[in-house]
């Protein structure tokens, strides 16, 4: 696997891997001692972190399992993309990172480590075709979330501007391609300036050609194979855009905001037309300044598939000078997942509808927040959907998203990506005069908000929890903690391990904070609420 391209305008030419080793096939991967710092007598505490993708189909999309290593027992085997061995005397630790697929989605098969507990090291790695990074680290796991975040900045950094911003997309409604049109564009691109959104993208049906989920396909659209189908395939519909996509374009810069585009890569014959996607895809960057592209129907059917679509990427970040963004799809098919292609840009996590009845906040709040455990929650390109769609299909339920404040379904996923998974201009008047404003706040701070390590804390998110998040920064900590169907309006959580703190200021529309002896105590009156709190 060739190493992948960063321009030297974010950074980084080549990745340097200063702070941990980079390990490959090519290395046989032999290792020095895992370097946990262990005591004379090493007490050692394995955690693995299983991942899906292929999100249609699965509800829970983090098990996480560990074991207290027991000298005498016997060897296993783990296949999964994150190890983590901690000295539970010291709180140092080592983390491997897999940078590949999911197992289910890889070209090879087998396990990726193996658990030794009668080894001082604990775990050894897996010879396999992919790069894993192990990554030491001392504070526990609070300094394990931060050297993973690191280490997966070195191969992505954040830049301002370009990540972590707020995008639209109309699928999320359900209508599909049915409405897409110039003056219905339009309309949404006008309403979403009014809520605060950064890039307002086009999802499948502004091309000329008709894909299988095509409202208009019936039943002849395809999935694959759209050079073959048709040479002007990517051409913008006439019907629908007579005069091209610039019109948009113009509307979204005189507004302060991008456009984005649905875009599937080639799969067939293992990617064979990667240039000319690429090509196809620095001409609409390089004529109508799109930078924006969700990257859906891909099939990594292959060794010689991954390589052609690495190829594809790097071709594009470079003609870019890194400006492009690639929202990865991981909903469905076999793809490079969280991991196997971490340097182009966020993961496009779910696709979850009030349609049918498949979307709670909670839900969301759940992924996100185990997900945040491992991966960079900036590369999370997370859902908010229309809560008051479909009110009558939870009739009965006690967590139907119209019973969330709009501004806190927002909050639950505004530390990494926010999707706005709606029609920005079927909105009600109610839930923009909310969100709008909300929105306004978030983006003064959220390149601090992004800056920092996110650290999940309180109770997984059930439903009924208190759960939320510290975010520690270099100018103090952001706490955001929600409130769910419980009635406990207040709440108190020591912030001691992640720094010293003697002030607290709410930035959320409700709820109040103070700060005594390193313990932050707050107040949500409202369940289904959230708080969100700088400290410092």
């Amino acid at each position: 696997m060739r190493k992948r391209f960063l321009p030297a305008a974010l950074g980084a030419c080549a990745l340097q891997f200063a702070s941990f080793a980079l390990f490959g096939a090519s290395t046989g991967v032999e290792r020095d001692p895992v370097g946990t710092g262990a005591s004379s007598c090493p007490h050692l505490r394995v955690t693995a972190w299983e991942l899906h993708d292929r999100t249609d189909g699965v509800g829970e999309l983090v098990q996480k399992r560990e074991w207290l290593l027991l000298n005498g027992t016997g060897d296993f085997d783990l296949a999964c993309s994150v190890v983590d061995v901690q000295d539970v005397l010291t709180r140092r630790g080592t983390v491997y990172l897999r940078l590949a697929a999911l197992p289910g989605s890889r070209n090879w098969d087998g396990p990726d480590f193996k658990v030794k507990p009668s080894s001082p090291e604990g775990v050894s790695v897996i010879d396999r075709p992919c790069r894993t990074l192990k990554i030491p680290y001392e504070g526990g796991d609070i300094g394990r979330r931060a050297a993973l975040m690191a280490a997966q900045r070195e191969l992505r950094p954040f830049v301002p501007g370009r990540d972590g911003l707020f995008l639209s997309n109309t699928w999320g409604d359900r209508n599909r391609d049915a409405r897409l049109c110039e003056p219905f564009m339009l309309k949404e691109i006008d309403a979403a300036a009014k809520l605060g959104v950064d890039v307002v993208q086009i999802d499948d049906g502004w091309q000329k050609g008709r894909t299988a989920n095509s409202s208009a396909a019936n039943g002849k659209g395809v999935w694959d194979g759209y050079w073959a189908t048709d040479p002007d395939f990517w051409k913008p519909d006439p019907v629908r855009f007579p005069n091209g996509l610039k019109p948009l374009v113009d509307a979204v810069s005189a507004k302060g905001m991008g456009l984005g585009l649905w875009f599937g890569p080639d799969s067939s014959n293992d990617a064979a037309n990667w240039e000319r996607d690429a090509d196809l895809l620095l001409g609409f960057h390089r004529t109508l300044g799109i930078h924006y592209f969700k990257i859906d129907s891909l099939k990594t059917r292959s060794s010689v598939s991954l390589e052609h679509q690495s190829a594809l990427f790097d071709k594009v970040l470079k003609g870019s000078g890194g400006r492009v963004v690639f929202d990865l799809d991981v909903t469905a098919e076999r793809r490079p997942g969280y991991f196997g292609l971490p340097e182009i840009g966020p993961v496009f996590v779910e696709n979850r509808y009030t349609d049918w009845r498949k979307y709670w906040p909670h839900q969301t709040l759940r992924q996100f927040w185990a997900l945040a455990d491992v991966v960079d929650p900036v590369r999370l390109r997370m859902e908010v959907l229309n809560p008051l769609r479909n009110m009558d299909k939870y009739e009965g339920d006690p967590l139907p998203p119209a019973n969330w404040p709009i501004e806190s379904v927002f909050a639950s996923v505004m530390l990494g990506s926010p999707l706005g998974w709606f029609e920005a201009s079927g909105l009600a008047p109610e839930t923009v005069s909310r969100l709008a404003p909300f929105v306004a706040i978030w983006k003064r701070h959220r390149d601090r908000l992004h800056a920092g390590v996110v650290h999940p804390v309180g109770e997984k998110p059930d439903g009924v929890a208190w759960t939320g998040f510290v975010v520690k920064g270099a100018e103090g900590l952001d706490v955001v903690l929600f409130r769910e169907l419980n009635e406990r309006a207040a709440f108190s959580f020591d912030l001691g391990p992640f720094g010293s703190v003697s002030s607290a200021e709410v930035l959320s529309p409700r709820g109040s904070a103070s700060v005594k002896d390193g313990v932050l105590s707050v107040v949500v009156p409202g369940a289904l609420d959230f708080v969100w709190v700088r400290a410092r």
